[in-house]
């Protein structure tokens, strides 16, 4: 079975596709402000478009994991993942409070989804 390479890079792809199943990695915002509202809307609108790049959508993720820098985001974050994720296709979730690579990141964000 091949596997696709979804916007490859010399350290790490953004995605990888292997049989029917999308990988992502951990998305973060491309313009981190210091809001997790808006890191969160900025994350999923980049899993929009990978998983569109990878021929499937957010109707079909499997599971997401959540990273937060301060669990205090937690409601921030719920209510733009809660407007997003497909209603009657909720994945399976784990959030947690981490470090992030920088402390401009507030949220970072992983899915796996079937193609």
């Amino acid at each position: 079975m091949s596997i696709k390479y979804i916007n490859p890079g010399p350290r790490m792809s953004a995605g990888t596709v292997h049989g029917s199943t999308v990988y992502l990695a951990g998305q973060v915002a491309d313009d981190p402000v210091p809001d997790a509202k808006k890191q969160t809307a900025q994350i999923l609108a980049k899993i929009d478009e990978l998983l569109k790049q990878a021929g499937t959508d957010k109707t079909k993720i499997l599971s997401a994991n959540i990273w937060l820098s301060d669990i205090r985001y937690f409601p921030d974050m719920n209510s733009v993942w809660d407007a997003w994720v497909a209603k009657g296709h909720t994945p399976a979730r784990a959030t947690v409070e981490a470090k992030l690579a920088g402390p401009q990141y507030w949220v970072e964000i992983m899915v796996v989804a079937a193609v």
